[in-house]
């Protein structure tokens, strides 16, 4: 299945099971999409079970699907990220043996056509291209054997940062609250079905192509996740339950092979460049800029729709 949410003027928005062509829905029988997990065996079936859709798909009237969440965590499991950026910022490596995560703002997911505000350009706007899931409800405590029986939907991120924010956060020990302004997200959460043998030890074998301002900035492949989603929800639910509704992203997409395929940040694009020239030469986001991001499976097909954002001032 694949899951909207329609902007009908609410702050949840009217969710709506989208047709396999993506160009027509038919509204779910309940409201929300926080309402369908909350109660999701029950939801379920009766989402799956329809096939007719009736109403033409204008896809600049999605919000994200969960325009609003209890609760946002964000992981950073992509080994070749890390590594990069501990070497083009000179930070020994951290040595851990459980994946790194963090609780963001999740009160706001913007709509994937969304103009996102910003307060100053001089605080280095970057986008960062990423996969999520939602949950239904996890125990506390549950193990990764059986964490992926809680995964529900499987969704695409634009986890928005303000780079030159994050250090100076960073070293509070505290976390991050002015560097990482709400997330957006594309407009299709899919069942993880959808995916079909892309969906491979709970992690997700997408490209995912980024675009800055028109021109493609990189094509990662999702992956070579160190830990898979599965993991991320057992690390999630050590010590306390997760309610309905959980998002868990995967930190950015990157891949070894970073020079050939590109980057889904601009902090990692700057990276390389101090790697092999000694100092960044590419800037950060300006007022007008726009970001595309779109997975692909690897007949083309784009399970989750597309996020095409511009950033405005506020």
């Amino acid at each position: 299945m694949r899951l909207a949410t329609l902007d009908n003027g609410s702050k949840d928005g009217r969710l709506i099971i989208v047709s396999p062509q993506a160009t027509h829905y038919a509204l779910a029988p309940v409201e929300t999409l926080q309402a369908a997990l909350e109660d999701w065996d029950a939801v379920a079936p009766q989402l799956a079970a329809i096939t007719a859709f009736p109403e033409s798909l204008d896809s600049a009237s999605l919000l994200a699907p969960l325009p609003r969440a209890w609760q946002w965590l964000d992981g950073s499991v992509y080994p070749s990220h890390g590594a990069l950026m501990d070497k083009a910022l000179g930070h020994e490596p951290l040595k851990a043996d459980f994946p790194l995560m963090y609780q963001g703002v999740s009160d706001t997911f913007y709509a994937p056509t969304a103009k996102v505000p910003m307060a100053d350009e001089a605080l280095g706007i970057d986008f960062e291209g990423e996969f999520g899931i939602i949950v239904s409800a996890v125990p506390l405590g549950t193990p990764a054997a059986e964490a992926h029986r809680y995964i529900r939907l499987i969704v695409q991120i634009n986890d928005w940062s303000l780079r030159k924010l994050a250090g100076p956060e960073m070293k509070t020990g505290f976390g991050w609250i002015q560097a990482k302004p709400p997330c957006g997200m594309a407009p299709f959460a899919v069942t993880p079905d959808e995916l079909g043998d892309a969906w491979r030890n709970f992690r997700p074998a997408l490209k995912l192509e980024v675009q800055w301002n028109g021109q493609v900035f990189g094509n990662a492949d999702g992956e070579p996740m160190a830990y898979g989603f599965d993991e991320l929800v057992a690390h999630a639910a050590r010590t306390r339950a997760l309610v309905a509704g959980t998002v868990i992203g995967s930190g950015t997409v990157s891949n070894e092979s970073y020079r050939e395929v590109g980057s889904s940040c601009i902090a990692e694009r700057r990276g390389i460049e101090i790697v092999d020239h000694g100092e960044a030469r590419t800037g950060f986001m300006r007022f007008g800029d726009t970001v595309r991001m779109e997975a692909h499976l690897p007949d083309g097909r784009a399970p989750f729709g597309t996020i095409d954002q511009t950033v405005v001032q506020a």
